[in-house]
């Protein structure tokens, strides 16, 4: 991967690469592909001569550019970037030493105005305590200088990228230079880029749809990209359109949820002066897509310039290193309806009154999507919901440092013996398609997640997106459906967050919102709710994508 960016330098040493918006959507500071190299040079000299090629480094930045320089440094080292957050309080510090337990970095890299806290971390006497502290901020041309190209080729490790988490402790997906470039390429030809792309991302960094679409994807076309940071955006939602609007955006995009906090959270007059005709792919991924989102920001923001077609539902996961499959660049999304009794008993059987699904696209060229009865190993036919299983070059090596997982997780083998494919966890089904047209995928929820009541099927998320729509009170991507175990019967319990804007409490509201809760449940999917729990805003607990954990 650091050959196309040496190879971009070259060609273009003074064209600017990456933009980096301050929380006021004012530009910060600006990389050209010049400086990037000569940074990332420098960045990799001086790990040389501290850590041997093949360890890994943990990145510990706050969002902005440095983590980009960091990044390509460890590239550039041959060193294994292992991306975090860093640490900023005691309900951090879980997950940054599972990471560093997990991995057990060599070295540290940070800013300046982080090396105290961050060097307060590895004195603690952790995971991370046997790590070299390295401050990337004052290296200079000198230092890039002494830079050697390491002995890296396609199946070298380029990075660990450390699972979000939502259903478990953080495992480490072991992401080759072949994994990158073959996923880099497809993301290139399924959304249409080119150097004449504009991305904008306000996602995390250190997070798999942050780095590989939004920070390396841009490096891998030659296109300008414009960042801003997750906390920008979730103070005020605009701030992302108005990114796209003053740079020209053309290529954005994130979770539904992001989707839905803009459509619900974006005034008439925030709205006002904003245009959005540049914007030519608007992916949505990394969490079920729900129709009715993708029908409330398109009528949102119509008046705006924003076209329904350039929505671009997608699949992918961390252990595929990221995109699986997508749809076809402005032609919209594709939902359809199934009849909701045979979902529960996982078949998908077409309903004009059936509830709706976003289809996740076609899969990408060189990538085989399967559906699969996971327990007996054997491929379903269109129109039956089973597990999602995929092979092909995007697939990683498995997880660092643990082989039985490794081996359960990514060489699972049909009933035949073919394989081997990545067993994602997710549950889908193909929808059979006219002739000479591949199918589209539909994703359902999560193995893990499925709620089984009486011998039902229930999906968490359709319930959830139930439960958001009873009431006012409730906080829009705010809620939880999960089952419990009573008596060896399985339960429905359902927690929601309560707006920030309701001033009522107590007996009277949660009756309110108790018996509109319930009585929507039980109509849209035929079951009773055990228990309903109101929360205050913010008190789920989240993955750093902004899923519920």
């Amino acid at each position: 991967m650091f050959d196309v960016l040496r190879q971009r330098a070259g060609e273009s040493p003074e064209r600017e690469v990456f933009t980096w918006l301050d929380d006021a959507g004012a530009v910060g500071a600006r990389l050209t592909w010049g400086e990037l190299d000569e940074r990332a040079r420098a960045v990799a000299a001086a790990l040389a001569q501290r850590v041997p090629a093949g360890e890994r480094a943990l990145l510990l930045f706050p969002p902005g550019l440095d983590f980009v320089v960091a990044f390509c440094g460890c590239l550039y080292a041959g060193v294994v970037a292992v991306p975090a957050y860093p640490p900023r309080g005691e309900r951090s510090l879980p997950r940054l030493d599972a990471i560093a337990g997990d991995c057990r970095p060599a070295a540290v890299l940070t800013t300046a105005a982080l090396a105290d806290r961050v060097s307060g971390w590895i004195a603690g006497g952790g995971p991370g305590s046997a790590a070299t502290l390295l401050t990337i901020d004052d290296l200079g041309a000198d230092a890039a200088a002494a830079w050697r190209r390491p002995a890296v080729g396609p199946d070298t490790l380029a990075f660990l990228q450390y699972t979000s988490g939502s259903t478990g402790v953080p495992k480490g997906v072991c992401v080759t230079h072949r994994n990158l470039l073959h996923n880099e390429e497809t993301i290139r030809r399924a959304f249409g880029q080119s150097a004449d792309s504009v991305v904008v991302s306000w996602l995390p960094l250190y997070h798999d749809m942050g780095l590989i679409g939004g920070v390396l994807q841009p490096l891998y076309v030659g296109a300008r990209c414009v960042l801003s940071s997750p906390a920008g955006f979730l103070r005020r939602p605009v701030s992302w359109l108005e990114a796209i609007a003053r740079h020209g955006g053309t290529t954005s995009g994130g979770p539904n949820f992001a989707y839905e906090l803009a459509a619900r959270k974006v005034s008439d007059e925030e709205r006002e002066g904003l245009d959005l005709s540049s914007w030519r792919v608007a992916f949505n991924g990394a969490e079920p897509v729900r129709p009715e989102t993708l029908d409330r920001f398109a009528r949102a923001f119509a008046g705006c310039g924003f076209r329904r077609s350039v929505l671009f539902p997608c699949y992918g996961l961390a252990e595929a290193t990221l995109f699986v499959s997508g749809g076809a660049v402005g032609e919209g999304p594709a939902v359809g309806r199934f009849d909701a009794a045979a979902l529960a008993t996982h078949r998908a059987r077409p309903a004009a009154d059936g509830r709706p699904l976003a289809a996740s696209g076609r899969p990408s060229a060189g990538q085989r999507v399967a559906i699969v009865d996971g327990e007996g190993g054997r491929e379903l036919p269109a129109g039956e919901v089973g597990e999602i299983w995929v092979s092909g070059p995007s697939v990683a090596g498995g997880y660092w440092g643990r082989p039985e997982e490794t081996e359960r997780v990514f060489a699972a083998r049909l009933a035949g013996g073919e394989g081997p494919f990545l067993r994602t966890g997710d549950l889908g089904f193909l929808a059979p398609a006219a002739a000479g047209e591949e199918p589209q995928l539909f994703v359902t929820g999560r193995v893990k997640d499925l709620v089984i009541l009486r011998g039902r099927n229930v999906y968490p998320q359709d319930v959830e997106a139930t439960v958001e729509a009873a009431h006012p009170a409730l906080e829009a991507g705010g809620a939880a459906a999960f089952g419990v175990d009573d008596g060896g019967e399985e339960r429905l319990v359902v927690a929601c967050e309560v707006r920030r804007s309701v001033r009522r409490s107590g007996d009277e509201l949660w009756d309110e919102v108790g018996a509109a809760v319930r009585q929507a449940v039980f109509e849209e999917h035929e079951a009773a709710l055990h228990d309903l729990v109101l929360l205050r805003p913010g008190a789920l607990p989240r993955t750093t994508s902004g899923k519920v954990r």
